[in-house]
């Protein structure tokens, strides 16, 4: 089954600046740049990013994205409750809940703080890496948000 994508909102290519700042992050913190931290865990990252915000264009993109990064088919298909599993590292488990805290900053409360979140990564990750997870994350929001602005429906594509 293949697929097309259809914007039916917007087209942001208009807009030179917003571009630029899409592709500046896509270049430096997308699912091709080059990152200290581990690819597989950055792609985790991405695609839960893609799961909070319901991206359906950014979910086609980045579960293929976890294929070629090979990730095992049982932490994609668990992802959107990874807490519910063993199949997570420390590591995982942390960088994901600090994925989450930083997506849903509004629903931070004093029992659920990004504080606390930044400080299970510390045990995990150094500062370099934690900056890095940051714009891993921050891209994968600025993402989202352009393609559900933009309306980037997939859509069958057409039989020839």
């Amino acid at each position: 089954m293949d697929t097309r994508i259809q914007n039916v909102r917007l087209d942001a290519t208009s807009n030179e600046q917003l571009m630029a700042l899409a592709n500046a992050g896509a270049a430096a913190f997308g699912h091709t740049a080059k990152l200290q931290v581990d690819q597989a865990l950055a792609q985790l990252l991405r695609l839960r990013v893609a799961q909070i915000n319901n991206c359906s264009y950014c979910l086609l993109v980045h579960h293929a994205a976890a294929r070629t990064a090979e990730i095992p088919p049982s932490k994609v298909e668990t992802l959107t409750a990874w807490w519910e599993t063993h199949l997570f590292t420390e590591e995982e488990r942390a960088a994901l809940a600090y994925t989450e805290a930083l997506t849903r900053a509004a629903d931070a409360t004093v029992n659920n703080r990004v504080q606390e979140a930044h400080d299970r990564m510390t045990t995990h990750f150094t500062a370099e890496e934690i900056l890095e997870i940051v714009a891993v994350v921050i891209n994968m929001n600025i993402w989202t948000r352009l393609k559900l602005a933009e309306g980037a429906m997939p859509t069958m594509a057409p039989s020839v």
